[in-house]
């Protein structure tokens, strides 16, 4: 082999010939909508199942984690002297009518003592039992909801005898007296509240008792009953408030006379004790509640069971 001989190159391709193959198309990008959710979010039957019963039996204290300190004071401090006066109210209103009145009964021979019952009847329905009942939704905030209405429920029937027998007493102590009904405002009033209770305790049982028999079907016509259940419940309790206040001050008149009254004996005393405590009672109650009207009632009505 000839040492000078070259071997021949190969003949290389143009180079034109390697970009004859058409670019390749940019990456198409995936709409996010067709995405799969990630991990963390996919959400499973038994999971959902689990969080809607937590959700249906969950307290009436969701809604209070975020206090601070100083708001579990003022809400220990608030519930402790409406308590207080509640039960209060009523003794003071016992030892009144005990100590200055002879006491009870039901006599032909002393109507007076009949009459007794009216007074002591009636703040004890609708100022001690009532205010119990509305107070229990701020009260009982660890118990689940079916038993907080168990015990309003239970409340309201204390009080309903209550006023049905102090009504009966004063309606017969008039008629043995032959003094006139209905003829004064403070009988005006307490005829309405004693109107208005009667209603409430009648649709709150048929709506949020009975029709929990059938509770997915009832579930929107008994949110919807809420606000209204809870803002005419507030109305009957400040109408019972105006109720015992005017029925004092009439007793008050009547039984000491306007010159005995206004020379402020002890009596007079009681009875004005027992007329400022009922007006704690309203203030304590209602500053208590405030935060039921709002947010909490909306919070209630989405889960009405």
């Amino acid at each position: 082999m000839d040492s000078n001989s070259v071997s021949p190159m190969p003949e290389l391709a143009p180079i034109a010939e390697f970009d004859k193959s058409p670019p390749s198309p940019p990456n198409e990008e995936v709409p996010m909508d067709d995405l799969p959710p990630p991990p963390s979010t996919i959400s499973h039957p038994e999971a959902n199942h689990n969080h809607v019963k937590k959700q249906r039996s969950r307290s009436y204290e969701s809604d209070d984690e975020e206090r601070g300190a100083c708001e579990w004071c003022e809400y220990a401090l608030v519930i402790t002297l409406a308590t207080i006066l509640l039960i209060g109210v009523s003794a003071l209103t016992v030892f009144w009518v005990v100590y200055y009145r002879e006491g009870y009964g039901w006599a032909d021979d002393i109507p007076e003592k009949q009459f007794n019952l009216h007074p002591t009847l009636m703040v004890a329905g609708f100022i001690t039992f009532s205010g119990f009942s509305i107070l229990l939704y701020r009260i009982c905030r660890c118990f689940r909801r079916i038993y907080v209405k168990l015990l309003h429920a239970i409340f309201h029937a204390l009080a309903f005898p209550c006023i049905v027998i102090g009504f009966l007493a004063v309606l017969d102590f008039h008629n043995k007296k032959g003094i006139n009904n209905f003829y004064s405002l403070h009988s005006w009033i307490g005829f309405v509240a004693m109107g208005l209770f009667g209603l409430q305790y009648a649709v709150g049982f048929f709506s949020f008792l009975l029709l929990l028999i059938c509770s997915k079907g009832t579930a929107s016509f008994r949110a919807s009953l809420v606000p209204i259940h809870a803002s005419f419940g507030i109305l009957t309790f400040v109408l019972g408030v105006c109720a015992c206040l005017t029925g004092l001050t009439e007793k008050a008149l009547f039984t000491l006379g306007s010159e005995t009254y206004s020379s402020l004996p002890t009596e007079g005393i009681v009875i004005n004790a027992i007329g400022v405590s009922v007006v704690a009672v309203a203030i304590l109650v209602l500053y208590t509640v405030r935060g039921t009207g709002g947010y909490r009632i909306r919070k209630v009505a989405q889960h009405p069971s």
